[in-house]
């Protein structure tokens, strides 16, 4: 096996609590971390085929300013090769409660001009390409289904790759303002939510760091109170980290910008089965038999043994 072991870092933002519940079921040992101004991250470790990813953790609250912000200084901080929006969503239209919609882009339908009406002047965030590619894929493969972690729909969700709006109401009818002016303005969005504009426009500068927003639909705007009481935004943030998971697990080396490459000599190697603290969260390479060693807690391990053809056995 090479000296070098690449290591792939991805952050994953939620708003709610739920959400963040949702993408904390895939990792492993995920750690408490506090940045030096005060933010509080989980750290933990996601391994699927021959992807070995460490996730950091974030819960921005709701509204596109918090996101902006949270997202700019996870970046600064991770340093990630990717960076997830994962929540929930309202449905505007060909779509059904538990589906997954993937923003290749995001109006924040917010922007325009107060006159006797209201003139839109919309601005656009734009998920980065790699990504769009990607859940493209996994969309059409239904690959991302077997991740749901809750029990499992009567009737399969679906995903799409489609157009978002983003605004700092939430929409809970169809006789408001706000659902005409979706409704006569940006008609191709089929899922309106409130942080994802706001996350797009924070990563925009960041060239090194693949962005993709992914939504779960937990209303269809119409009885929404009714929806989240029977249990369906913890249904929808379920199906939604699924598909984001799924699309760490199928990314390649050449789909991201910047990957990082640690040698595997240097001083984070731990020899065979030498107790690791879980808080430092680094995947290890034994140099010799080729085996890979994760840190799972104080006192325990993950063992990826590499065969000849390259192929892996997990084992706790």
């Amino acid at each position: 096996m090479n000296k070098h072991t690449t290591f792939l870092s991805a952050v994953v933002l939620t708003a709610l609590p739920i959400e963040y519940q949702a993408v904390r079921a895939h990792l492993l040992d995920p750690q408490e971390e506090i940045h030096p101004e005060g933010t509080i991250y989980e750290r933990g470790i996601f391994i699927s085929h021959n992807q070995r990813w460490e996730i950091g953790l974030v819960e921005t609250r709701m509204g596109a300013a918090r996101a902006a912000f949270e997202a700019e200084r996870a970046i600064d901080y991770f340093k990630p090769n990717v960076i997830l929006f994962v929540g929930v969503a309202g449905g505007l239209k060909s779509v059904k409660i538990g589906d997954v919609v993937v923003a290749a882009k995001i109006y924040g339908y917010e922007s325009g001009k107060a006159e006797t009406a209201f003139s839109t002047r919309p601005e656009i965030g734009i998920s980065t390409y790699p990504m769009i590619q990607r859940a493209q894929a996994v969309a059409r493969s239904a690959s991302w289904l077997h991740r749901i972690q809750s029990d499992p729909p009567q009737s399969p969700p679906k995903a799409f790759v489609a157009a978002l709006a983003a605004g700092e109401k939430v929409v809970t009818s169809t006789t408001s303002d706000t659902w005409r002016l979706l409704r006569q303005n940006y008609e191709d969005a089929i899922a309106v939510e409130m942080e994802g504009y706001g996350f797009l426009q924070a990563v925009h500068g960041n060239r090194r760091v693949e962005a993709l927003v992914v939504r779960g639909i937990s209303d269809l705007i119409e009885g929404k109170r009714e929806a989240d009481a029977a249990g369906t935004q913890e249904i929808a943030a379920c199906h939604a980290s699924a598909f984001a998971f799924e699309v760490l697990s199928q990314l390649t080396l050449e789909e991201l910008a910047h990957p990082t490459t640690t040698n595997a000599s240097s001083p984070i190697s731990a020899e065979p089965h030498q107790p690791v603290k879980a808080s430092q969260l680094q995947i290890h390479q034994k140099t010799r038999s080729g085996d890979i060693i994760a840190p799972i807690g104080d006192h325990h391990h993950i063992t990826i043994h590499r065969t000849h053809n390259d192929s892996k056995e997990n084992k706790l």
